[in-house]
Order: C-alpha cells, then sequence, then structure tokens
C-alpha cells in the first residue's frame, strides 16, 4: 500500500513556501498565461524558478498548470512559453488539450504530462488512451464515485498514476467546462476568467411573461439553485487510499496561505495517523474541527459516495462561513525573552484569546497579556494592516506560524 502524495495549491510564492512547511509533498501552481485561475497572483518566470528551487531543495515537487482550452490565437505563445519554463525544473506540466499536449511532447519530451481534470477523464479506457500517449497521470474528474475510481485503477497499468481532489470548492458543471460565465458576463471559465455565476441569486420567468420576475424564496435572501457545497474527505482517508488514489488533491489557489497552512496540516496529520497504524486507525475528529476554522461552505462527498443528492448542494446562501480571522504571522521568535515579532493581518487587541497555528505541532490557545510596537511601547490595540508587534508567548512558536481568533 502505497502513501499518497498530499498535493496543495500554490496561488503565490507565499502559498507555496507556506504548503510545503505545513506538511505538502508537491504544489501545484500557475503561471502568468495558459492558467485556469486568472484571479490568483499566479507566477512569473523569476518566482517559478524560486519555488521550484525552495521545494527541490526540501526534496519536494513543482507542478505547472497549462490547462485552459486554447484557441489559435494562443498556439504560438504557448511553444514560447514552453521554451521559457523548460529549463526551470518543474515536475510535471498539467495540460487539458490534445493539441497541446502534442506540442509539449515537441517542444519538452522530458517534462512529465498529467492530464488536466479539464480533460473530463471519467473511465478507464480515457485513462488508458492517455497512457499510452505518454502521460504520467490522470487527474480525475471530480464527478467520480469511489468505486468507480476503483475501478479505473484496477484496469489501467500501474504506472499510470491518478490524481483526485479531496477537499474544495466543487463546480456545479461537468468539472468545471462551464458556459454560464461566457455566456453571462463574456468572461471564459475554459481561458482561466470563470465570473463564477453558479453562486449567484436567481429568480424565475414565466415564458409568456417575459421581463415578470418572480422570486424564489429559500429564505429571505432568495434561493441558490447551482450552489455546490464544499468538498471534504478528510473523514474518508482510508477509502480514498483502498481506491488505488496515487495523489490526494486539494483545491484552492485563490484562497489565502492561512486556508492552505490549516487545510495541508489536516489532511497531513490524518494520512500520516493512517499509515502509523492502518489495522487501528481512528478518525481524529480535532482533524475535522481545524478544517471548519476556515472559509467554506457547509461540506459534503461530492460525488464519491455515489451520485449526489439535493443534500448537496446550498440553497439558502452563496457566501462563504468564516468563523476565524488570521491576525498574525510570526516572523521571528526569541527562545530566551519567549517574545515572537509578528506581522498584523487584522486587528486584535490586548487581552483577545487567539490561538496559534505552528507548523507540524499541535495548535495552543493563550490570552495576549500584553503587547508592544516595534519601539518597545505598550499598546492595547494592533490596528494598522501588517505594522509590527511583539508578543509574549505561552509556548514556543517558529517563523510563519499563524495567529487567529474567533468571531464574535
Amino acid at each position: 500500500m502505497n502513501k499518497p502524495e498530499l498535493l496543495a495549491p500554490g496561488g503565490s510564492l507565499e502559498k507555496l513556501k507556506t504548503a510545503f512547511l505545513y506538511g505538502a509533498d508537491a504544489v501545484y501552481v500557475g503561471g502568468e498565461a495558459y492558467s485556469l485561475r486568472a484571479a490568483a497572483e499566479n507566477f512569473t518566470l523569476e518566482e517559478l524558478r524560486e519555488g521550484v528551487d525552495f521545494a527541490h531543495n526540501l526534496g519536494k515537487k513543482v507542478y505547472l498548470t497549462a490547462n485552459i482550452l486554447p484557441h489559435n490565437v494562443d498556439i504560438d505563445a504557448f511553444i514560447q512559453y514552453i521554451a521559457e519554463i523548460r529549463p526551470l525544473g518543474v515536475d510535471a506540466v498539467l495540460i487539458a488539450d490534445p493539441g497541446m499536449f502534442s506540442l509539449m511532447r515537441e517542444v519538452a519530451p522530458e517534462i512529465p504530462i498529467h492530464i488536466s481534470t479539464q480533460a473530463n477523464n471519467v473511465n478507464y479506457r480515457s485513462a488508458q488512451f492517455w497512457h499510452e500517449l505518454g502521460a504520467k497521470r490522470i487527474v480525475l474528474a471530480r464527478e467520480l464515485s469511489l468505486a468507480e475510481i476503483k475501478e479505473i485503477r484496477e484496469r489501467t497499468p500501474a504506472g499510470l498514476e491518478l490524481e483526485a481532489f479531496v477537499h474544495g470548492a466543487m463546480c456545479v458543471s461537468y468539472s468545471g467546462r462551464c458556459l454560464l460565465s461566457n455566456y453571462m458576463t463574456n468572461r471564459d471559465a475554459n481561458q482561466g476568467a470563470c465570473s463564477h455565476p453558479c453562486r449567484w441569486n436567481y429568480a424565475l420567468v414565466e415564458q409568456t411573461r417575459p421581463g415578470e420576475y418572480m422570486d424564489v424564496y429559500e429564505n429571505e435572501r432568495g434561493t441558490f439553485i447551482f450552489n455546490s457545497k464544499d468538498l471534504c474527505m478528510i473523514e474518508h482517508i482510508p477509502e480514498l487510499v483502498e481506491s488505488g488514489i496515487s495523489s490526494f488533491k486539494i483545491e484552492g489557489r485563490v484562497k489565502t496561505a492561512y486556508y492552505t497552512a490549516t487545510v495541508i496540516q489536516a489532511y497531513r496529520n490524518e494520512i500520516d495517523r493512517y499509515f502509523a497504524d492502518p489495522a487501528h486507525y481512528v478518525f481524529d475528529r480535532a482533524q475535522l474541527e481545524e478544517l471548519y476554522k476556515v472559509s467554506h461552505r457547509p461540506y459534503s462527498t461530492g460525488f464519491y459516495m455515489g451520485k449526489p443528492t439535493a443534500e448537496q448542494q446550498v440553497y439558502t446562501d452563496s457566501s462563504y462561513v468564516r468563523d476565524y480571522d488570521l491576525i498574525g504571522i510570526v516572523l521571528d521568535y526569541d527562545a530566551e525573552t519567549k517574545i515572537a515579532t509578528v506581522t498584523q493581518r487584522n486587528r486584535f487587541f490586548t487581552g483577545d484569546e487567539i490561538e496559534v497555528l505552528r507548523p507540524g505541532q499541535p495548535f495552543f490557545t493563550q490570552r495576549i497579556a500584553h503587547m508592544e510596537n516595534e519601539n518597545g511601547e505598550a499598546i492595547d490595540v494592533a490596528p494598522h494592516a501588517a505594522m509590527l508587534v511583539r508578543i509574549p508567548m505561552d509556548q514556543p512558536v517558529v517563523k510563519d506560524a499563524m495567529l487567529r481568533k474567533k468571531r464574535g
């Protein structure tokens, strides 16, 4: 039984480094072109070089997404782009389009290719097809059950890796092939510019009464008929492993570094606990509680347990659940004085009860009894973004530990 890779989103260089610090085995990132997350910060060539070097020094991997569905105008520039990223040492490139696949094989045959979820691989024959063409990995469509994934694993060569999303946002369309965004806002989801109309509030119009909008009320906010719940499979690590998935993928390149740290560490902890003693493994609910402390929609198991029912949709609201705020990130810690230097991310006060998230360790709770500004002056509030604050800590911390506070 092979231990699956834990694959994290890397929407920026900061998030890439955070993901590795908190337990990711690999990170997938987007360049400034050809990626399906135009809203992410994405990577310049120099940032990509730095990110790859950072990962390789840790013995970890970076995968580059180039999974748009290109038009003619994109082709020549893509050839140039591959020539530019070729010497950087990325560990694989994600491709969705057969033409882009053939170009990759011609221009940079030594770079492994992963077939993106945008290619909608939902059966073993399509997986075999891509493997025969030279693909190293298939990113399976989200619309598969565990039983279907297990059959794909059994009917494909052992050398073909299978990657699957296990956590994050779900799309109402077939693995992201949405035309709503393009039609309604002229922003092409298949070019990385989705405007997420599935999260909007809709009304009903009867055919013979155009222009007469009838509200469809689930509650006072209306109804959100396309609004999927988020995927969360942390309670099902054994089933995911037994299905034969090679890489557990976390969605969220446009999410925050705090989101990345929290989610990756929770899955890291649970995967490691399972592999330490599979026969006696019992799920640790504390890891699920951690996932409730990041911005999320209500959780579900998506298609994994069978065809989703109405329970997999959120009809009452399209907003995220946000119960905790990141208030600061540790820049430095003095072990002698036990004082941490923190850069502020949200306002906080003396007397606040906070939780401190540390890489590779359980979080701890403490009250801020005292704090000072960078001039050593006692302060009662840290009101300014990115201001430096010195805080005595109850337990040792490390650089990049995160301070969070419950709302309300």
